[in-house]
């Protein structure tokens, strides 16, 4: 469904990404994973048309992909939910979730259907008790958080990246999210899912690639590496220290 190849991007003497090549498959979750400093960020930023690549190639359904704005993205299907907790803080929760939906001229969602709309998105996460009308900011960090993913979901997107989205939820919340993944895969999106914790690449994904120091180190299926051969393609360092503790 996605693929980059040959992606590269330099900020001054600071490689961040160099000449990384990934094929993401439709109905997957392909788990990212690396240290800080690996590339992981720039990749998400790159595949939600905030930054440009200096070098290389994005391509959707086998095609080059040329519009690489936000809006561009957007339009083809990807939706981002990024590490920061992204919200309106002085507008209602049903802003909130479908905030950008509709175009300048034009109302994606009629005024009416707006409070059952954002409702339905909630309740995919198995969520139905953060209120409507409340303004978002006043809201906890994990029920904000789970605005922000139902800003996504409602976009019915094809590619869903979520970037360390779980950080501020609690077990029930993740467990809900974790729920909706495994849904949207088996009816044929793509996840690409950003973690940094091993129960959650074993559990979740279906492909796993691997990120060290901006280059692609391995992409394979999930099963095939055991979680200390992982952190040893991941961090070498971390893991020879870890073997002798």
């Amino acid at each position: 469904m996605l693929a980059i190849d040959g992606i590269s991007k330099r900020y001054g003497e600071t490689v961040a990404l160099s000449d990384a090549t990934i094929t993401f498959r439709e109905g997957t979750i392909h788990t990212v994973l690396g240290e800080n400093g690996s590339g992981k960020s720039t990749l998400v930023k790159i595949l939600s048309g905030i930054v440009q690549p200096d070098e290389g190639r994005i391509s959707l359904d086998g095609a080059a992909f040329r519009e690489r704005t936000p809006a561009g993205y957007q339009r083809a299907g990807l939706a981002t939910v990024f590490q920061e907790i992204l919200i309106a803080p002085d507008r209602s929760v049903t802003d909130n979730i479908l905030l950008g939906l509709d175009g300048l001229f034009s109302r994606v969602v009629p005024r009416g259907r707006r409070r059952e709309t954002a409702a339905a998105a909630l309740r995919r996460f198995a969520v139905s008790d953060i209120p409507l009308d409340v303004r978002a900011g006043s809201l906890p960090l994990a029920a904000q958080q789970l605005v922000v993913l139902a800003r996504a979901v409602v976009r019915q997107p094809r590619v869903l990246i979520l970037d360390e989205v779980t950080g501020a939820l609690d077990f029930a919340d993740r467990e809900s999210v974790f729920g909706l993944m495994r849904e949207l895969a088996k009816a044929g999106s793509l996840l690409i899912f950003i973690t940094h914790r091993m129960d959650e690449v074993k559990s979740l994904s279906d492909r796993i690639s691997i990120l060290r120091g901006g280059k692609v180190i391995k992409t394979e299926d999930a099963g095939v590496s055991t979680s200390e051969q992982l952190l040893a393609a991941m961090a070498p360092q971390m893991a020879e220290e870890l073997s002798h503790v």
